[in-house]
């Protein structure tokens, strides 16, 4: 067995007001390269408070990016780098803030200002030869572990595949849950089903381990207070706990691994481009046969929380269009491994996972 050499956050700086001491934290990293810094920034807050509370200088850069529409793309992240570069040249770092998607193209733009060619040509596990520029997350939803990854997960033209290795991870850290007030309740709820989802595959399969269930125990406890508990719900306590939980989650996850459910989700935003959280409860709910007590808790807060997911989505699909994302889920062999065993190929062939698509 090849046990995990994996490297996590440098710096974490955890607490309501902590975005305020942005600046102190990045005046260090001045310095670097062509002295400026480039930010990413959900378009959301586009014209908001956070908008005047970023700190920057007259040098920095500043992209409000949408991403609503798409998920993040090999194209734009290489659209992305080839500006910023002729633009300015090498910038000391690049700052996220924003959801997942947002945190991958900080990740994944990092990498790329650092590494020539097309970023699909760096798609998988470590391929990317140098590392990139010094780099920041600042999440405004909590769920997608994201910030604590080692994958900046983008659709390319052939796969939608991560860039995973250790140069991705976010140097620093900042997790101020006063940034996540004006997250609205559905996608706070399906943002936090996929750190609940993270911890039941990555707790339910052959590389479940005392290290990822440390991590992933603790971080369904949080969520069960969250979701399920007397105080459920969104207010200040919970969205702290569920920082906490969306890193714990993804820790739990990188040193075991997901499984049936992420697989599928990646077939719904490859070929249909539903976003990856909501994707996953798309998929989840339908997964009782995998993760008995896990669908029936989800189920539990679908409820409480009177959330509810479409139905007979698959009778809209051409038969043309669940194959090709069966086809797009199949090819993601370490996820079937961990769920199913290293004989998965003979129990999950594309017409079982026909069948699964075809089950939503």
């Amino acid at each position: 067995m090849i046990h995990k050499n994996f490297k996590s956050i440098e710096k974490t700086v955890f607490g309501r007001g902590s975005f305020k001491q942005l600046a102190e934290i990045i005046a260090p990293k001045r310095g670097l390269n062509q002295k400026y810094f480039v930010y990413i920034i959900d378009q959301y807050f586009k014209g908001k408070e956070l908008e005047n509370s970023l700190q920057e200088q007259a040098e920095d850069l500043i992209y409000f990016i949408d991403v609503d529409p798409h998920e993040p793309s090999t194209e734009q992240i290489d659209t992305l780098r080839d500006e910023i570069l002729s633009t300015k040249g090498l910038p000391a770092g690049v700052i996220g803030i924003g959801g997942g998607s947002i945190m991958d193209i900080a990740k994944a733009l990092s990498l790329m200002l650092c590494n020539e060619g097309k970023s699909e040509q760096y798609q998988g596990l470590n391929l990317i030869k140098n590392p990139g520029v010094y780099h920041v997350g600042v999440p405004t939803i909590s769920g997608t572990g994201a910030e604590c990854s080692m994958t900046a997960v983008l659709t390319g033209p052939v796969k939608k595949l991560g860039l995973k290795c250790e140069w991705t991870i976010f140097d620093q850290v900042i997790l101020d849950s006063e940034l996540t007030a004006t997250v609205p309740v559905d996608k706070w709820f399906y943002t936090g089903m996929d750190t609940f989802i993270h911890c039941i595959e990555s707790r339910d399969g052959i590389l479940n381990n005392a290290y990822s269930m440390a991590y992933g125990e603790q971080s369904l406890k949080l969520c069960r207070d969250i979701y399920l508990g007397d105080q459920a719900g969104q207010n200040p306590e919970n969205d702290d706990k569920l920082m906490v939980a969306s890193l714990m989650g993804g820790l739990s996850l990188t040193y075991s691994e997901v499984g049936v459910c992420h697989a599928l989700s990646y077939g719904l935003g490859k070929i249909l481009g539903e976003k990856h959280c909501y994707a996953n409860c798309l998929a989840f709910q339908h997964l009782s046969d995998f993760y008995p007590e896990g669908v029936a808790e989800f189920k539990t807060m679908l409820s409480k929380h009177q959330i509810t997911l479409p139905q007979n989505l698959s009778a809209h699909w051409s038969d043309e269009t669940i194959t090709a994302m069966a086809q797009v889920a199949y090819n993601l062999p370490h996820m079937w491994n961990h769920a199913l065993g290293s004989d998965w190929q003979e129990k999950m062939t594309i017409e079982r996972i026909e069948g699964l698509f075809r089950r939503m």
